[in-house]
This record gives structure tokens, sequence and C-alpha cells, in this order.
């Protein structure tokens, strides 16, 4: 095998990463391909590595990613409380930092609560933009958008205890980290212990895994800013939108898509029966077909 055919890790991709500061942290971030840009925000417990299935499927396309603050080859300072906030000031910088303007976003689970405040800052904005980038359309993959409907998974909550949070996220190993992501994974295809192992590496990297209690800080965002700012970001936004779902997704899976068929329009969702939490690892075609569709813009 030459070294072309070798699979790429999260080693070598962090390697690739341009460190781009954002208030007191660095952010690892990556501009991939040219074109039109689609920017994509990841999700916990993972980092920007999930992008590159899409990458691949998206010639002709300027890909923008980052490890958000706390994940993959970012800052992870002891201590530091990671806000939904600061994870947008961060995608921000990113796009200042490589000169976007314009951009479709694709926010997954975490991501997509980045997402939302994007939105409530554009809607905002007197010009319409954020900080002076457009954002054109949005095409979301599962993840938390009201907060009432999130389900968390058993591992959530014993690293949202306050007592005992901390040392859980201390003693997790690679293990029961792979047993939990797995259980969030759909049936049509298995999820691969090399798949597994990338993300853990992401997540342990510069002792990532212990702090992954505060990250999940994210739980009591949406508390606090959905329902007077992140929902109705979502459900008044002019933008075109896709909703690219796994329905087999245990934390925000077809329950969520219900609803978004309700408020937003059956039209605008694209339920994978078979899919679990991760469609852009486990269904990434329909992922960037969905980003295809809205780069060629309405046909005549």
């Amino acid at each position: 095998m030459d070294d072309a055919e070798v699979p790429p890790t999260f080693d070598t991709w962090a390697a690739e990463g341009v460190p781009v500061r954002t208030g007191d942290l660095t952010v690892s971030a990556h501009d991939v391909g040219e074109g039109p840009a689609v920017t994509f925000l990841h999700g916990f417990p993972s980092s920007s590595f999930d992008v590159l299935p899409l990458v691949e499927r998206l010639p002709g396309t300027r890909v923008i990613t980052l490890d958000l603050p706390g994940f993959g080859a970012s800052d992870k300072p002891l201590d530091h409380t990671f806000t939904i906030h600061a994870a947008a000031d961060a995608v921000v910088a990113v796009w200042h930092h490589f000169g976007i303007t314009s951009t479709v976003l694709l926010p997954h689970d975490y991501g997509v609560s980045v997402g939302q405040e994007l939105l409530a800052r554009r809607a905002e904005s007197p010009d319409g933009t954020v900080d002076g980038v457009d954002i054109t359309a949005v095409v979301w993959c599962n993840g938390g958008l009201w907060s009432d409907l999130h389900r968390q998974t058993l591992g959530q909550q014993l690293l949202l205890d306050p007592e005992h949070g901390a040392e859980i996220a201390a003693a997790m190993d690679e293990e029961a980290f792979g047993n939990g992501i797995r259980g969030t994974w759909g049936t049509r295809r298995p999820m691969g212990d090399d798949e597994v192992h990338e993300m853990w590496e992401s997540m342990r990297r510069d002792g990532g895994s212990a702090q992954a209690h505060r990250l999940l800080h994210y739980v009591a965002d949406r508390l606090e800013h959905g329902p007077g700012r992140w929902i109705p970001a979502l459900e008044t936004c002019d933008l075109p939108m896709r909703f690219v779902w796994g329905e087999l997704d245990p934390v925000s899976g077809g329950h969520v898509a219900d609803r978004l068929e309700e408020r937003l329009g059956p039209d605008k969702v694209e339920r994978l029966l078979d899919v679990g939490h991760w469609p852009p690892l486990e269904a990434p075609d329909e992922v960037a077909a969905a980003i295809r569709d809205l780069l060629a813009g309405p046909t005549s």
C-alpha cells in the first residue's frame, strides 16, 4: 500500500490544521478545496475529522471546519467553561482568518446549537450577516434543536452528575467511550473499530476526555438560550434549509424529525430510516447531496 492509500488518522488530520486565535484560546481549523464555501460544525464528543467522508463527495467546494474549543486539536484548558457562544465566536474567527464572506452551514449535534446561535446573530444584524459573513443556506444533521426533546444518553447523565461527573470523565477509557458511541449508531452499517479509535484519539488528545463533563455545559446553554433565542432563530429563519436526519438516533432521532415536519414542513426533512445519530459518517452521500442541492439554488 502506498502513502496515497493509507487511511487518514486524526493525528495526520490535526497536523494539517491551521491555528486560529479566538478570545484567549487557539482552535485548529481547516480550509480544504476551492469553490463555494461550506462550513461544517461537528458534534460531541467528536471533532472536525468527521468531515472527511463529505470532503471527498463535494468536489468543487471549499470546505471550512474547525475543532470547536475543547475538542480535537483545539485548546482544552483545565477548569474552563466551554460555552456555545464562545464556540460561535470561534467559527466567526475562523471565517475571518480564511477570508470567508459567504457560506452554507452544515451543523451536527453540538454544532446545531452553535448554528442556532449564529442564526440568532444573523437575525439581530442590521445587514443580515454574521459579522460580515453571509450564511446562504443550512443543512442540519441530528442534534438538540429543541431542548425539551433532547434525550441524554446514560453516559451523558453520568458525566453531568455534579458530584461524580469529573471522576467519571477522568476514568473513561476507549472501551467505555466506544460502547457509548456505538449505542447511538444506526443499522445501515456497523461502526468500524477504526472510526471509534480515531474519535477517541480526538477526544483524549491533551487530556480532553477528562474534560468531557465540562464540554456538556451545552446542555445548560440550551435550556437557558433555547426558548427565547435559539428556537425562534430556527423557526423564523428565511434561509433555504434541509434536515438530513437519522431516524434511529436515541438522542435526537425520529421524535425530533416529527417536530421538524410539524413546524418547518415535511418537504425540508429527509428521514434516514436506517441511520442513527451520525449522518455525516453513516450517510455521507445523502448529506453531500443536500449540500449540492442548496448550492445549486432554486431551479426555474
